[in-house]
């Protein structure tokens, strides 16, 4: 039923859709699964490619002692002002993944173009992996890398006050674990003005965790409550948006709804939401710097009411 309902919602969508046809078609057809590959032949096309107009960009600066604490800044040429600060947390099940997927792809350098084109400074961060650093690397490594960007962000044209993290997949499950667990921070307060959580998992003992899961987490579920973000979610002062899309495997669907639920119990009220039309689990964030901007007139709105 939920199959259904998905496609009935997205053939009245595609009425209004800035989703090319073949694509919409193409993404329904391959349905709720996470295809990294297919995804990316479908969006490859439609991105920048190397060299990038009006945006300087700084690959692999170190943040941290890991081999793995590199990030890419991206800066318009010409920066008026102090900028607010977009970080970008990738996926990749714990185990893999990138800040770029290849040297000449366009994931993610895509979202810092965005970033760089909408009004901030574009930073995508990389971080340490299981099975080799488990839990909690992921929130260490985000804590450092917030220290790193609040005290050297100014030099290049960002604002330390206005910061806000960005994850998707495991990259949002990360960006959770920080927000939700304040003895990580090193910054006071967390340093954000807010945190973007695309398409995570937030209650552990919710929905059964894969090996890579229980390679990060650990192999022991009694743990699994304690290392979970819900009930911090449910308390931090820090404004947050959630997303997850139209064609996502109905778990994250399920960690949506379980963290929405958290957060309206803070005194601040509900986290923004957003169920992104059409779009699958890899397509919300491979259309980003795309015309659909369904994500990303969500997130420019969240960053400029702060909720």
């Amino acid at each position: 039923m939920i199959v259904v309902a998905a496609m009935i919602a997205s053939a009245a969508w595609a009425q209004e859709s800035p989703m090319p046809p073949e694509v919409a078609a193409k993404l329904l057809e391959m349905g709720r699964v996470i295809d990294p590959p297919k995804t990316f032949a479908l969006y490859a096309p439609l991105q920048e490619k190397e060299p990038y107009h009006g945006v300087k960009v700084e690959r692999d600066v170190k943040y941290g002692p890991a081999d793995r604490n590199l990030l890419d800044i991206f800066v318009p040429e010409t920066v008026a002002s102090a900028r607010p600060v977009l970080i970008f947390v990738h996926g990749g099940a714990y185990v893999g993944g990138n800040k770029r997927t290849t040297p000449t792809s366009p994931f993610y350098d895509n979202i810092m173009l965005w970033a760089a084109k909408n009004g901030f400074v574009g930073v995508n961060v990389n971080y340490r992996l299981a099975p080799l650093d488990p839990w909690p690397a992921g929130a260490e490594d985000l804590a450092t890398a917030v220290q790193w960007i609040a005290d050297k962000i100014g030099e290049r044209g960002g604002d330390p006050g206005r910061i806000y993290l960005t994850g998707h997949s495991t990259g949002a499950v990360h960006v959770a674990s920080y927000v939700s667990h304040p003895e990580f921070h090193k910054v006071k307060g967390g340093g954000l003005a807010g945190a973007i959580m695309i398409s995570g998992n937030y209650d552990l003992t919710a929905t059964p965790l894969a090996d890579s899961g229980r390679a990060y987490f650990g192999a022991d579920p009694a743990r699994y409550a304690e290392r979970s973000s819900l009930s911090g979610l449910a308390t931090t002062n820090i404004p947050l948006m959630l997303a997850v899309s139209e064609l996502d495997p109905e778990g994250f669907v399920l960690q949506f709804d379980l963290a929405k639920q958290a957060t309206c119990k803070r005194a601040s009220g509900c986290a923004r939401a957003l169920l992104v039309p059409q779009h699958s689990h890899m397509s919300q964030v491979y259309s980003i710097n795309t015309s659909d901007t369904r994500l990303t007139g969500e997130i420019l709105d969240f960053v400029k009411t702060g909720k």
